[in-house]
């Protein structure tokens, strides 16, 4: 297989490449264990309905990557989310001016947890923090803004939790986080990449801006545990 192929499937080969010890694995389909994250992901279909409802007896509300899922009437399909799957091949060209934070002790995580969820509640775990380095930008001793890495595979490292309090948008502080979280990506040779709703414009032009493209479309399918 091409290595950029491998991206038509990030949860499926994060799993079995760097994050192959946080798999929980049912048959042809596997998915992070619960409290790093919510994603599962298959090869093939064969008997994928019943590891489905296996990790649905772990977790009531989860998503699958990429083509559409078979499950039972154990589960019921919520959403189906859409997004552009967006690459960057250089490193960015942004001033920065903030002071960046790697956001590595107990209350930082804690921090961490929940201004992420305080803006897109539901991806973000208790134990999402560990499957990467995460990084913040602080004002007057508060967590302002962050952003971080979340899927990973060999060659590739997803970019994830790009998130900016609201007292603090439009200052300029996500593009420097993610310039910074692209170049420690780059340290380590491998190639950044996330994952943006289609729905969410202004994000989708604030990367394109900060030089990534649009590789794909690619589905989250939400399932919820009946």
């Amino acid at each position: 297989m091409k290595m950029k192929e491998k991206l038509d499937n990030p949860v499926w080969h994060s799993l079995n490449e760097t994050h192959k010890n946080l798999s929980v694995e049912f048959g042809s389909i596997n998915f992070y264990q619960p409290e790093y994250c919510p994603f599962g992901g298959f090869i093939n279909y064969d008997k994928i309905d019943a590891g489905i409802d296996d990790y649905a007896s772990l977790v009531d509300n989860f998503y699958v990557v990429g083509d559409r899922p078979h499950f039972t009437e154990n589960v019921h399909l919520k959403n189906e989310m859409i997004c552009n799957q967006m690459l960057l091949l250089e490193p960015i060209e942004v001033v920065a001016s903030e002071q960046i934070t790697e956001l590595k002790t107990a209350n930082q995580r804690s921090e961490l947890f929940k201004l992420v969820n305080l803006i897109q509640p539901g991806y973000f775990k208790n134990k999402t923090s560990y499957l990467g380095k995460y990084y913040g930008i602080y004002k007057n001793d508060k967590l302002a803004a962050v952003a971080g890495e979340r899927m990973k595979m060999d060659r590739y490292t997803e970019v994830s939790a790009v998130v900016t309090h609201p007292k603090h948008a439009r200052k300029g502080y996500a593009k420097q986080l993610i310039k910074h979280t692209t170049n420690q990506i780059f340290k380590e040779d491998k190639i950044p990449y996330l994952h943006v709703s289609e729905l969410n414009v202004g994000a989708i032009k604030l990367y394109e801006k900060l030089g990534f493209y649009t590789r794909k479309k690619i589905s989250f399918w939400n399932l919820v545990r009946k």
